[in-house]
């Protein structure tokens, strides 16, 4: 139907529901190590490595750009250095491919932080690069929440159309009405549970003495129910019966990169498959790195649910037919 590259590709989560709608990926970059490992199992692809150092000549021609670029410099929980930091310049890595190939539509995603950056300079240093490259943009945030995923994660997605094709509207898509919990997505016997487990004789309130059932199912917001220690990232116990907080590839703490929550009156992190549902990864994603890794890689991936849903409207666009 179409042709994507799929640039700082991470584990594939773009690649997923594109070629779910009948993309064909005609090439696709990634310079972690461990995140390669896991595209080539489960694409059967090894990705070409860093991007800077990729001649825009020998990228195959494709009608749609998808990128993930790196969100690090403009994060909240980062030094948000922005354009400053070496990693921060990779926007213009995507600015020279597209330059050189002019797809139809570039399809881009990043931290809610993005458009508040540097008071707003660093969103419009992007849009006013696409522009004058020649395409309309629409940006809007995105809460994983409202796609049927039970995680609390809002992420910036930006998408352009290339001015040539004549698109003169473009909608993001609605919220779902679908709401699903952190205990929906849970397995019923993880691996290594006891890995899993956090024990503390730090934990306030004893949970023990929490009416527990008195909340309500399908709570739409992390619902908070204890404290580890000072509480930091990664020391707040959640219920299961209340959507999860945001998956992250860094955070610390008892409950690093995953959160923690009460479950089946134990308090755990999460499972790796338990974090590949989170971000809606279909049960047979092959994750072949060490847990510590694949919590990362989860946490750096995009909701495929949410890019599904993206995807479709750009479809009705019909600017592929």
């Amino acid at each position: 139907m179409f042709k994507f590259i799929d640039l700082f590709a991470g584990i594939g989560g773009f690649r997923i529901p594109l070629e779910e709608i009948g993309g064909n990926c005609v090439f696709s970059s990634e310079i972690d190590k461990h995140s390669i490992l896991t595209y080539e199992a489960n694409f059967k692809e090894l990705p070409h490595g860093d991007i800077k150092d990729i001649s825009e000549k020998d990228i195959p021609e494709h009608d749609l750009l998808a990128a993930g670029f790196p969100c690090q410099p403009f994060s909240i929980a980062g030094k948000m250095k922005g354009f400053n930091d070496i990693r921060g310049t990779l926007f213009f890595e995507i600015a020279r491919i597209v330059k050189y190939h002019k797809p139809k539509v570039i399809l881009l995603e990043n931290v809610k932080n993005l458009v508040s950056h540097d008071n707003g300079n660093t969103i419009s240093v992007i849009k006013n690069t696409l522009e004058t490259l020649n395409y309309d943009i629409y940006i809007d945030t995105l809460n994983a929440k409202d796609f049927g995923l039970p995680q609390n994660r809002q992420r910036v997605y930006l998408v352009c159309f290339n001015k040539d094709y004549n698109v003169k509207k473009f909608n993001f898509p609605e919220k779902s009405n679908e709401i699903k919990v952190v205990r929906d997505i849970l397995e019923d016997e993880p691996e290594g549970l006891e890995k899993l487990l956090i024990k503390r004789n730090d934990i306030y309130p004893d949970l023990e003495n929490i009416k527990l059932d008195e909340i309500k199912e399908k709570h739409t917001k992390p619902l908070r129910l204890a404290t580890i220690n000072k509480g930091g990232q990664g020391d707040r116990v959640y219920s299961s019966k209340g959507v999860g907080i945001t998956l992250s590839a860094h955070g610390g703490g008892s409950g690093s990169k995953t959160g923690a929550y009460y479950i089946n009156n134990k308090i755990r992190k999460l499972s790796v498959r338990e974090a590949a549902r989170m971000q809606g990864f279909p049960e047979n994603f092959k994750i072949p790195v060490s847990d510590s890794q694949a919590w990362t890689q989860f946490g750096n991936a995009v909701p495929i649910n949410v890019v599904r849903e993206i995807i479709k409207e750009i479809i009705k666009t019909n600017i592929f037919s």
